[in-house]
């Protein structure tokens, strides 16, 4: 009888706990979802929304629009369904892209079999987050041009503060008339770490192209495969940012299909970026998107407004090293191995602006603070005789002097 009677409350308990873990599934959820999309918006590159919520205890929908800061040629509708549980809250959604007028009249007629739809996980205790995107095949199609798109898919996946990306292609084609470029297979890894309100973060991305192919009834190039690095942090004094580019061969399909045309790599580091000036920029392009309506949202006039925040940016005297350029071309039989800096004088920046940089006046004045050199070692005896130097010199330094370039001291010659 004392079993009997325990049974009841023993029920009324546990289902107790579950509607408390269930709410608890549900808040932490929201929660995290909040906090995600506002570390986006923090970046200063993206504008997000929420156009609908509807979260339960049971389940939550909604849906958010994402589109770039600058401008609105596209927006993104992602809609989504979350099945909470005590441990986890399943999560299912469609993606939906809209382009503005222009946009779409450019574009042309977009053919898919399907709305691409995506799966997510978010589990509760540990705040991880996943989410997968697989996209059908896609045409586009305007006036003889064609896009094809096949195989592409999408996996996000961290924490707060912790997030990693990677990406697939399968294949990209661009056809116009005659041409024809086509790249595949594709992969991006890219994993992005950041504090409170992204006042310091790191992105580290990879992109790999295993074969990209030009064909053009003027010239037929093929890159296998393509490989570009990126390393960006913003810390306390400056914006840094490493880049690497590999190149494994460039083939001249029709002239040289055996015989590399150029292959190596190039590395640099752009360092010296104001860091709070760059804060202050994403602080006032988030403003401004404040400020914008549904169909405007940046207000004209907007580069005048950032003018002063993006100048401080050059206060440090930017500065961009090549690390290292080791290229040769096995075709032409000429290595090049450089390395070098170049730099910008940010005295007197209030001589400068930005918003006038298509007329040549303002171009020749930012060369005019360009400064550097770059050094070719052992350069071959045919790149002296180019240039217009002594065949027997095998360092050619070419310096760079208020944005006039000189090699070994002479005038480089008018080609």
């Amino acid at each position: 009888m004392r079993k009997e009677r325990l049974i009841v409350p023993v029920l009324a308990a546990l289902t107790v706990v579950w509607l408390v873990a269930q709410l608890v599934s549900s808040v932490l959820f929201e929660r995290s979802l909040s906090q995600a999309l506002a570390d986006l918006e923090a970046r200063g590159e993206w504008r997000v929304k929420r156009i609908s919520s509807d979260p339960g205890w049971l389940s939550s929908q909604g849906s958010i629009l994402l589109s770039p800061l600058l401008g609105r040629p596209w927006r993104l509708e992602l809609n989504y369904d979350a099945r909470h549980g005590v441990l986890a809250s399943d999560i299912t959604g469609t993606l939906r892209p809209r382009l503005d007028g222009a946009l779409q009249q450019a574009v042309g007629n977009v053919s898919a079999p399907s709305v691409p739809r995506w799966e997510g996980r978010y589990h509760t205790y540990t705040g991880r987050s996943e989410m997968h995107v697989a996209l059908a095949p896609l045409v586009i199609t305007q006036h003889g041009r064609e896009l094809a798109v096949k195989g592409a898919r999408l996996q996000l996946r961290g924490v707060y503060g912790d997030w990693r990306l990677n990406a697939g292609l399968d294949q990209l084609t661009l056809t116009d008339h005659d041409a024809r470029l086509a790249l595949g297979p594709v992969t991006l890894e890219s994993r992005y770490t950041y504090i409170d309100g992204a006042y310091h973060f790191n992105q580290h991305d990879k992109l790999r192209i295993e074969q990209l192919t030009l064909s053009h009834p003027k010239l037929d190039l093929a890159f296998a495969p393509l490989v570009v690095h990126t390393d960006m942090a913003l810390d306390e004094r400056e914006l840094r940012i490493d880049g690497e580019l590999t190149l494994d061969d460039v083939l001249l399909t029709e002239e040289a299909p055996d015989t590399s045309a150029l292959n190596g790599r190039v590395e640099v580091t752009l360092s010296r970026l104001n860091a709070d000036a760059v804060r202050r920029v994403f602080a006032q392009l988030r403003q401004e998107t404040a400020w914008g309506d549904s169909d405007m949202p940046v207000a004209e006039g907007v580069l005048q407004r950032l003018e002063p925040a993006l100048l401080d940016v050059l206060a440090d005297s930017p500065r961009l090293d090549i690390r290292q350029i080791a290229l040769k071309s096995p075709l032409l039989g000429i290595p090049v191995e450089a390395n070098g800096a170049l730099f910008f004088d940010a005295r007197a920046l209030d001589e400068l602006s930005i918003t006038a940089l298509d007329q040549p006046a303002m171009q020749a004045r930012f060369l005019d603070r360009l400064d550097g050199d770059i050094t070719w070692h052992e350069a071959p005896t045919v790149a002296a005789l180019w240039l217009g130097l002594p065949l027997n010199a095998r360092e050619l330094t070419f310096d760079l002097v208020k944005g006039t370039w000189r090699v070994n001291g002479r005038a480089l010659p008018d080609w």
